[in-house]
């Protein structure tokens, strides 16, 4: 439902393990924290904190009017078992000690110091959205686009719906080998008929059927042995109906002598590249179909075209103690489409939060935000006695940088969950009088019981077309349906 503030409880729960107790009063006080950000960081940060600190209140608040952040938006639509931690998630946002406050956005409708005013403690989980670059020459060629908004573009976030991407031409070329990139390549090169399956957005499935790409190349500056890929994505890539995985020999060479001293998990992907290497077909026989052609050693140095990318320069290079070291050696490979696919960093949405621009983070020591002015005895972060900003907190990405998958997110989270329960039980962070939360009047959010009627809504346009879901990608119509929700 739309703005309605519901009870954050039924009834005072009986603590098992700690209760705080107003000094001049009986009556408990009950912890009452802000987590910014709905997506993995923030509801496994949430899930922790329920179950170790007791008789606390929780708001999760996200700026869209939907919850689950990247496992909504940047998992690929056909991986859906990826998507089964949303199950988690709705248990703990259905727990009486929580609300969920979409359509709410700090830095616009609400400041970091109010929050931190209004509750005892306040964690921003609210993730990495904005690309990096590569910052070389006609960079901003028409058709030079970025696998976040690719992935963005097909998954539904709102925003992204008109990106429009030009798959008229005969290539793609993916400049970057994590598994992001190889998921954007295998969208392209799956059969729209296995893709119909998916809760891919319709606009995408209709661009896709039209699309002429045949070739996918992804393109790395390090060798077979540093591929950021796992072996779970090249496995599917490898299977896919219709499309041939093309290597490059010269770009194995003295690759297979290194097989037996590699660590288990290099060791078996490696060991499966080298085995499609040598049943690929002869390079005088044309591919059949479209084909897939990861391309290592290579690092972008300019794009060309006249407005818009005709191919990509390259300098070759070669590796010294597992870095990249560029050559005198330049490649020119021809390609209509590019996505970059470089990682992300996140943006500071409040003057008061302690970001680091030059990382991409918020700058904290173990999710527990540092001061702008550092006080200690000796002005560095490893004594961080009165250091950082007592009830203050970062995880996800937003504290590490992009890094990892669903469950390095997950360890993340559950650790700064233990600092924050470690700080309540210690009287780090001092009850010294309850805390009212966000204040909501005349801020039209979004309650979980709106979002389920949002859900409700996807799900029975899905089943329409035979699809587990069609989201819902315009906000003015999720605002609407949340609003005629009833509790």
């Amino acid at each position: 439902m739309l703005r309605k503030v519901l009870p954050t409880s039924s009834a005072v729960k009986v603590a098992r393990k700690c209760v705080f107790r107003n000094a001049s009063t009986a009556a408990p006080i009950r912890p009452r924290i802000c987590i910014v950000g709905a997506g993995p960081a923030g509801f496994y940060t949430a899930q922790y904190i329920l179950k170790h600190l007791d008789n606390s209140d929780i708001d999760i608040v996200e700026k869209l009017p939907v919850p689950f952040g990247l496992v909504r938006f940047g998992v690929a639509p056909d991986h859906p078992e990826v998507k089964n931690v949303i199950n988690t998630f709705t248990k703990t946002a259905e727990n009486p000690r929580v609300r969920f406050l979409g359509n709410l956005c700090l830095g616009k409708d609400f400041t970091l110091e109010e929050l931190r005013e209004r509750y005892h403690a306040v964690l921003l989980t609210y993730g990495a959205e904005q690309d990096n670059t590569l910052n070389i020459p006609n960079e901003n060629l028409q058709n030079v686009l970025s696998a976040r908004e690719f992935v963005a573009w097909y998954n539904g976030l709102p925003g992204f719906e008109n990106l429009n991407p030009d798959l008229s031409g005969k290539s793609l070329t993916l400049l970057g080998q994590g598994n992001v990139a190889v998921d954007v390549a295998r969208i392209v090169l799956s059969s729209v008929d296995d893709l119909k399956k998916t809760d891919i957005t319709e606009y995408a499935l209709e661009t896709l059927s039209r699309s002429r790409i045949d070739t996918v190349h992804l393109v790395g500056r390090r060798g077979p042995l540093q591929a950021a890929f796992t072996i779970k994505e090249l496995r599917e890539m490898l299977k896919l109906s219709s499309c041939t995985t093309r290597w490059r020999a010269d770009d194995f060479d003295h690759v297979e002598e290194s097989i037996p001293n590699l660590p288990r998990p290099r060791k078996r992907i490696t060991e499966l590249m080298v085995k499609s290497l040598a049943e690929q077909a002869p390079n005088n026989v044309p591919p059949a179909g479209r084909c897939f052609q990861p391309i290592f050693f290579r690092s972008p140095v300019n794009f060309v075209g006249s407005g818009k990318v005709e191919a990509v320069e390259y300098v070759v290079n070669r590796l010294a103690d597992g870095r990249a070291v560029p050559t005198e050696q330049r490649e020119t490979i021809a390609t209509d489409l590019v996505c970059r696919s470089i990682g992300y960093r996140a943006v500071s949405v409040d003057n008061h939060i302690n970001f680091d621009a030059r990382k991409g983070c918020v700058n904290n020591a173990g999710g527990r935000v540092l001061k702008r002015n550092l006080t200690g005895s000796d002005q560095t972060i490893d004594d961080i006695e009165d250091k950082y900003e007592t009830g203050l907190y970062a995880s996800g990405w937003l504290a590490t940088g992009p890094t990892g998958v669903i469950l390095t997110t997950m360890n993340n989270s559950f650790g700064v969950a233990d600092l924050v329960c470690r700080d309540f039980n210690s009287n780090t962070i001092r009850l010294n009088g309850s805390r009212p939360g966000l204040d909501l009047a005349g801020r039209p959010y979004v309650s979980w019981h709106g979002w389920k009627a949002i859900d409700s809504e996807e799900v029975r346009l899905g089943q329409a077309k035979g699809k587990p879901r069609e989201k819902l990608t315009r906000i003015e119509t999720m605002l609407q349906i949340a609003s005629n929700a009833s509790d």
